[in-house]
């Protein structure tokens, strides 16, 4: 209605505006009349039919938005719901939606449950997991100022940093591991004794090292495709990385805050970040470490090590699901599984084997 009102007083100051250029002309008054009697029924038609086509756009905004929710709703439904099959030797085991999936036991390097788990897939910013390490090999001062350039903010899709910042090298590995920073992972990189080429290399040989033979990098953040690997592969780094001192315990927080260091030019600002990885957020579950990824062709991943009531540890893998939360509640009823089988699962499924 108030469109509607807006646009009747804009026709009417039209319909003034043409009476007022014809009398300027000269026009008698019966020619006026006449004229404008004629312009403003076709002006107001015009206005009520602009405000009809606001309306009406209107209205296929809202049907599309509750069409949009309705369709996650369904979504979420369906991911909350577990579903299962029957396997080759009559046990009945989780049947997952996403694309690759593992159970792994790092203590025996025994696989509990798997599917496609030796596929070679895009990992997304899984990959942040080996930056981390292999940054960590040659790091000697985290409190080590950095200051971001334009090269590690271009196009980075998901940052909190901005060019000329100037952040600890600390901030840096927090920003990598707990909101997914891409620019973060580029500019530890860069600022690597290795330089940016020899890092990405390093991280190649890393893998090789740690007989993840279905690995392969080409870039720090995994915003890449080619960056690739397996479910296997992953649960065995994830289960490494979170023994690490340094880099477990970041993987394990939360929530972040801190500081960018003030300059001449710009004070200091505060950045506060959260976890990616909601179960960790939630609390439902002990997570000692974690990671989530996401492009279009990986799809929705989640590696994680998970603590189970009984005190064991076991590497839960999720690769390709189809939503964010799906990976979340794929892991969930993968852990409930576990937990109702964990008397007889080590007995029943054989180990994958590590073969290249």
């Amino acid at each position: 209605m108030t469109i509607y009102r807006t646009s009747l007083n804009i026709v009417r100051l039209c319909v003034l505006w043409v009476g007022v250029s014809l009398f300027a002309t000269g026009a008698d008054a019966a020619t006026i009349q006449s004229l404008t009697s004629r312009v403003a029924p076709t002006l107001e038609a015009g206005t009520k039919t602009s405000a009809s086509a606001k309306a009406r756009a209107r209205a296929a905004r809202i049907r599309a938005a509750r069409a949009r929710a309705s369709r996650n709703s369904r979504a979420l439904a369906e991911a909350k719901t577990p579903r299962f099959r029957t396997d080759d030797a009559g046990n009945v085991v989780p049947d997952v939606r996403a694309a690759a999936a593992i159970i792994y036991d790092p203590a025996t390097g025994k696989v509990l449950y798997e599917e496609n788990a030796m596929d070679e897939r895009s990992i997304a910013s899984i990959t942040k997991v080996m930056t981390a390490i292999v940054f960590l090999e040659t790091a000697t001062d985290l409190n080590q100022e950095v200051q971001i350039v334009r090269a590690d903010t271009l196009r980075a899709s998901t940052t909190y940093l901005r060019t000329n910042d100037r952040v600890r090298v600390a901030d840096l590995l927090h920003l990598l591991l707990i909101p997914s920073d891409n620019a973060a992972a580029r500019a530890l990189a860069r600022i690597s004794p290795l330089g940016y080429d020899g890092f990405i290399a390093r991280m190649n040989q890393k893998a090789d090292d740690l007989g993840l033979h279905h690995t392969a990098y080409i870039d720090p953040s995994g915003l890449y495709a080619d960056n690739i690997s397996s479910a296997y592969d992953m649960a065995r780094l994830i289960s490494f990385a979170s023994e690490d001192d340094r880099i477990g315990p970041i993987m394990r927080t939360p929530e972040y805050s801190f500081r960018t260091v003030p300059a001449a030019s710009r004070p200091g600002r505060i950045v506060t970040v959260r976890s990616t990885n909601q179960i960790l957020r939630s609390g439902e579950i002990d997570v000692l470490g974690g990671k989530t990824g996401f492009i279009s062709k990986a799809g929705y991943c989640l590696a994680t090590l998970l603590k189970m009531p009984s005190g064991s540890s076991f590497a839960v893998v999720v690769l390709g699901a189809t939503s964010n939360l799906g990976r979340f509640w794929e892991t969930r009823h993968l852990m409930s599984w576990l937990t109702e089988h964990t008397a007889t699962i080590g007995l029943a499924t054989p180990a994958v084997s590590t073969a290249k």
